[in-house]
This record gives C-alpha cells, sequence and structure tokens, in this order.
C-alpha cells in the first residue's frame, strides 16, 4: 500500500496515526444488536420503574381506581396485541419485497424504528401492567396515571405509523434503490478518506494481494458454513501486538467461509483460531458494515432480475444503473487499498484483503452486460455508464472500463443497426482503443 493510503508514521497526533485511527474505527465490530436488546430491556425496566412510581402521585383530581386499572389493562394488553398483528403483516412486506427486487435485500430489517418500536410498545405494557398490580383495589387513583397511559399509547400508535410508512417505502423500487446508494455513500466516506494517486510509472491500478509471509502459519477455518460480516480490526491489532506476531487474512468480508478454508496467515507469534475468530462477527448473510462490494451486488442482482425473461422490466434494470454510475464515480478518484493496518508504533500487524477498482467494476457491469445485450434501452445506458466512467475516472484505471466499452458499442451496432447511434467524442466501436 502507497504512504498516501497508509498515512505517515508521523506519531500519534499527527495527520497519518489520525487517518489510520480512522479506518481501523471503520473496521470495528459495531454493537448494533446489543443496542437493539439493551433498548428493549431499558425501555422495560422504564416501564417497571415508571409503574411503580406513577401512582403514588398524588396531584391532580382522583379517579375511581377499579376503573383506571380497567383502562390500563386495556391500553396494554391492546398495545402489544396491536403491535403483533403489525410485525406479522409486515413479515409479508418484506417477502414480497424480497422476491420483487433480490433476496439479499434486507434493508428494512436493519431500519432501527424496526425494534425501536417493539422496544417501546414493550415499556408501554409493562408500565400499564405494572400501574394496574400497583393500583390494586384502592379507594382512588390520581389521574396522572391513565393521562401517562393514553400519552404513551398515542406515542406507540406514531411509532407504528413510522414503521408502516418506512415498510411501504421498502416496497418501492426508488426508495429501495435510494437506500442502497445512501448505504453505500455512508460506507465509501468512513472508508476511502484519501484520493487516488496514480504511482510513477505504474500501468493500471496496483492492488497487490495480500502478502504470504514466509514462514507464516496458515489458520484454517474450522467451524460451519458462515458468512463473515465484520473484523474488530482493533481487538486484531492488539492480539498481534500482544503476541509480537503479523496477522495477513486471505478473506474479505462478505465471504463465506467452510471448513478447511484458509483464514489467514500467521507470522511467528501462536496466535490460535480461537482468538482469531473471536475478533470476527459471523453470520448467514452479507451486511453493509464493512463490505464495500455489497451495494455493487445488490444494484446488479434488481438489474438482472429486471433484465430476465420472466420479468422483462429494462426501466427498472436503467434506474439501477443510473445508481451504478453514481457508485463507481464517486470511488474512481479514491485510493482503495485501504487494508492494511499498524499498531501506534508505526508497524504493520495486520492485512485485509479489499476489493480493487477492477473488482468493483467486474461486479457492478459483467453479469449485468451480457443480460442487457437483449434489450436496446439497457445497453444504450450501459453504453452511456461506461463512456462517462472512461471519461471521469483517472487514466491507469480506464483501460477495464474501456475493454467492456469496445464490447458493447460492437454488440449494439451489430444487434440494434437501427437504433443504435455512433457517440460523439466518446469511444465508439471505432475509436475504442
Amino acid at each position: 500500500m502507497s504512504g498516501s493510503a497508509d498515512g505517515p508514521a508521523d506519531g500519534p497526533a499527527g495527520p497519518g496515526a489520525r487517518l489510520r485511527l480512522r479506518r481501523r474505527a471503520a473496521f470495528r465490530r459495531p454493537t448494533r444488536a446489543m443496542r437493539r436488546g439493551l433498548s428493549q430491556l431499558i425501555c422495560a425496566i422504564a416501564g417497571l420503574l415508571l409503574g411503580m412510581v406513577a401512582p403514588m402521585v398524588a396531584v391532580g383530581p382522583q379517579v375511581e381506581a377499579g376503573r383506571v386499572v380497567s383502562l390500563l389493562f386495556t391500553i396494554g394488553f391492546g398495545v402489544i396485541s396491536l403491535v403483533s398483528i403489525i410485525y406479522s403483516m409486515l413479515f409479508l412486506v418484506v417477502q414480497f419485497s424480497a422476491s420483487t427486487f433480490t433476496p439479499r435485500l434486507g434493508l428494512f430489517r436493519d431500519e432501527p424504528i424496526v425494534w425501536r418500536t417493539f422496544a417501546f410498545t414493550v415499556g408501554v405494557f409493562v408500565f400499564c401492567v405494572t400501574s394496574g398490580l400497583t393500583i390494586g383495589v384502592g379507594p382512588g387513583v390520581s389521574a396522572f396515571v391513565p393521562v401517562t397511559a393514553m400519552v404513551l399509547a398515542l406515542v406507540a400508535i406514531v411509532f407504528m405509523r413510522t414503521l408502516q410508512m418506512k415498510a411501504f417505502d421498502s416496497i418501492q423500487l426508488g426508495h429501495s434503490l435510494t437506500a442502497i446508494a445512501t448505504r453505500a455513500h455512508l460506507l465509501f466516506d468512513e472508508l476511502y478518506a484519501q484520493p487516488f494517486v496514480q504511482p510513477a510509472g505504474a500501468v493500471g491500478d496496483p492492488h497487490p494481494e495480500t502478502a504470504r509471509a514466509t514462514g507464516a502459519t496458515a489458520v484454517p477455518w474450522s467451524g460451519a458454513a458462515v458468512v463473515l460480516q465484520q473484523f474488530d480490526v482493533p481487538a486484531l491489532v492488539g492480539a498481534a501486538r500482544e503476541h509480537d506476531c503479523t496477522i495477513a487474512f486471505r478473506v474479505a468480508p462478505g465471504t463465506t467461509l467452510s471448513r478447511g478454508v484458509e483464514l489467514a496467515g500467521v507470522s511467528a507469534g501462536g496466535l490460535s483460531e480461537e482468538r482469531l475468530r473471536g475478533a470476527l462477527l459471523t453470520g448467514v448473510e452479507r451486511t453493509f458494515d464493512q463490505d464495500p462490494e455489497l451495494p455493487f451486488r445488490l444494484l446488479a442482482d434488481i438489474a438482472l432480475r429486471a433484465l430476465s425473461p420472466a420479468v422483462n422490466d429494462p426501466a427498472t434494470a436503467v434506474d439501477a444503473l443510473d445508481r451504478l454510475e453514481d457508485l463507481l464515480t464517486r470511488l474512481a478518484g479514491r485510493e482503495l487499498d485501504i487494508g492494511r493496518f499498524h499498531d501506534d508504533a508505526g508497524r504493520l500487524r495486520v492485512t485485509i484483503p479489499v476489493p480493487g477498482w477492477e473488482q468493483f467494476v467486474r461486479t457492478s457491469v459483467d453479469d449485468v452486460v451480457f443480460a442487457a445485450a437483449g434489450s436496446p434501452m439497457a445497453l444504450r445506458r450501459m453504453r452511456d455508464l461506461l463512456r462517462g466512467l472512461a471519461e471521469r475516472a483517472p487514466e491507469g484505471r480506464r483501460g477495464v472500463v474501456r475493454d467492456r466499452l469496445r464490447w458493447v458499442e460492437r454488440t449494439g451496432e451489430e444487434r440494434y443497426p437501427l437504433v443504435w447511434t455512433a457517440p460523439g467524442g466518446g469511444y465508439g466501436h471505432g475509436d475504442a482503443g
């Protein structure tokens, strides 16, 4: 990796050190799953405490206790029943969305409003039941209790309404494409902070493979087949520093790990597979958090499904290609070799294989370009995408784009001579080379 990507070893307070810390933080295992469970626990505890304290409030007019207890139980069980029905219906929405666009699109399921709504309704239910039991058979209770219950129920309804609107958006093509692009932009801005600088005398986009250190010990994966989702790089760097070794991973986020696959090569130090696995997050599917190739895969899948004979919707494919062009253009001028991580002393400790420019182009274009050959609309849009990308990408990254543009121009001229027009000033069939 070049010095601009790694950042200079200029001390703990210099810009190079800050860049290393920023990239290392981007490869930290997030605590979203923990936050989901913790939010439900916090709301339940808050509802319990509020339910125990609220009946002791003596301000305001007094209301007959029996009627308040009936109201509380009605609100509590009504809210929890309503949210259960809504969640059951939303499962159908998610399934419909997956079958319409791509089975790998799980954006709605990961929306914070999904688990926040459930957590809040659990808190409302616990409050209502606790308050009802605390009031008991007393003669009266402050109107503060039923008013609080009704306010909480109204807030829960607002949450449910927002949840329903999010579910409705998830089945709309435009919202789904925008959501994918937005997640991709956030990830790219976090991972790829440095501009691309073509090394002097280099041809193409140099993107070296992870080095295989001499004498490194191969660490295989011994567990069940899973998808590697995220690395906890700070933990890995700390383990490598503790054992005075270097960890060179052979797999990237989004890779399916099966038994026997080489997980990493570890230099002398004796770092075990269990220690490595403790710093990895695995699951059953790919996620956006550390997988920059996933947005391209999703958009390409949507375009492929739209161009399939069963669907035959080239306009949807064109919409997906619009987003692909945006993402490729965003990465064209950025340094992509970000997979090297150093300790505080500047020593290389962890390397992770990351996709380079050619891999992004292949994922975005190669499958779709052959499917687009059956549609003049989609093929013309693919030509415009490649032509614009060839104009905006740095010179060292244009070769892989021009190769595909030549094929598109030749195919369009052969299959659709009546509607195919030569691009003005672009890389046509005659001047693509």
